[in-house]
C-alpha cells in the first residue's frame, strides 16, 4: 500500500518527500475537497521533487461536463502529472459517469499512455446527490481509468468508514481489482486507520488532515506528522494478507 500526502505548494511537498510520502498529490482543498490547483504549482513541484517520487493532481469536484473536465485533465498531465484525479460530483448515474470519464481518459491518454486517470466519488454521496461510489469499478472499467478513489465530500468531522463499512469496501476493492483498477481511500482518515484499510486491500491510503497534525485548512504539512504515518504503514505485514470480505452493496 503506498501513501499519498495532499499538499498545496512546493513547501508542502518537500516535507511529504522528507517524511516518506510515495504519492504527492497536489490540491488546493479551498476549492473543494478534490479542488484543483494552479498548473504553475504542479510544475514547479513536478521539476523539484525526486522523480521516484511520483506526482497526483486532482481536477477539481466535478459537474457533468466533459468538455471542461478533458480541458482540466489535459492541464493536469501536461504539467506533468503522473496520476489525474476527477472528482465525479455532477454524474448521477453510471452512463453519465462513463461519458466523463471516457472524455477525461481520451485528453489523458492521447498526451501521454502511460499518465494514469482516477475516478474518484463519494461515500457521503447520498447526501449530495451524486455517484454511488459501488459504481466507480464499472465507471473506470468501462472508460478506460486507470483507478479509483472513495473519499467523502463534507470534510468536517465524520470520516469515510462512518459512511461505508468495511465489507462494502471490501466488496468494492475486491470487484476493482477483478476489471484490473487499482484502488485508493481517503476521507479524514488517519494512523489509527491504516490496519484496516491495509487489510480491505486498498492500493493507496491519501491522507491531508492527518499529515497537517488536524487542520487540513489551516495547517501545513509537516515531516514528522508524515514519518509517523509512513513508519507505521512499513510496519504493516505481508500485504498479500487481506480479508476476504463477502459481496456487499453500498446503499
Amino acid at each position: 500500500m503506498k501513501l499519498l500526502v495532499s499538499v498545496v505548494d512546493y513547501g508542502e511537498a518537500c516535507e511529504a518527500v522528507e517524511g516518506g510520502a510515495d504519492i504527492i498529490d497536489v490540491k488546493n482543498p479551498m476549492e473543494g475537497p478534490l479542488g484543483a490547483n494552479f498548473p504553475w504549482v504542479i510544475r514547479e513541484i513536478r521539476r523539484k521533487v525526486p522523480s521516484n517520487v511520483e506526482l497526483s493532481a486532482t481536477i477539481g469536484d466535478l459537474q457533468n461536463l466533459p468538455g471542461t473536465a478533458a480541458l482540466a485533465a489535459l492541464g493536469a498531465a501536461e504539467s506533468g502529472a503522473d496520476y489525474v484525479k476527477a472528482g465525479l460530483l455532477g454524474p448521477r448515474t453510471s452512463k453519465d459517469g462513463v461519458l466523463l470519464m471516457t472524455a477525461i481518459c481520451r485528453a489523458v491518454k492521447d498526451l501521454n499512455p502511460r499518465t494514469r486517470v482516477i475516478a474518484a466519488g463519494y461515500a457521503d454521496y447520498k447526501s449530495i446527490g451524486s455517484l454511488n461510489p459501488a459504481l466507480l469499478p464499472e465507471v473506470a472499467s468501462d472508460s478506460g481509468a486507470d483507478g479509483i478513489l472513495v473519499d467523502i465530500f463534507a470534510k468536517h468531522h465524520r470520516k469515510l468508514f462512518d459512511y461505508i463499512t468495511e465489507r462494502e469496501v471490501g466488496s468494492l476493492v475486491t470487484r476493482a481489482h477483478e476489471v484490473g483498477v487499482t484502488v485508493a481511500l481517503a476521507g479524514l482518515l488517519g494512523i489509527e486507520d491504516l490496519g484496516r484499510t491495509y487489510r480491505l486491500g486498498a492500493d493507496i491510503l491519501g491522507v491531508r488532515k492527518a499529515a497537517c497534525g488536524g487542520d487540513r485548512l489551516r495547517g501545513r504539512v509537516r515531516k514528522q506528522c508524515v514519518a509517523r504515518l509512513s513508519d507505521a504503514m512499513r510496519s504493516l505485514p505481508d500485504s498479500s494478507k487481506v480479508l476476504e470480505m463477502p459481496p456487499a452493496t453500498i446503499g
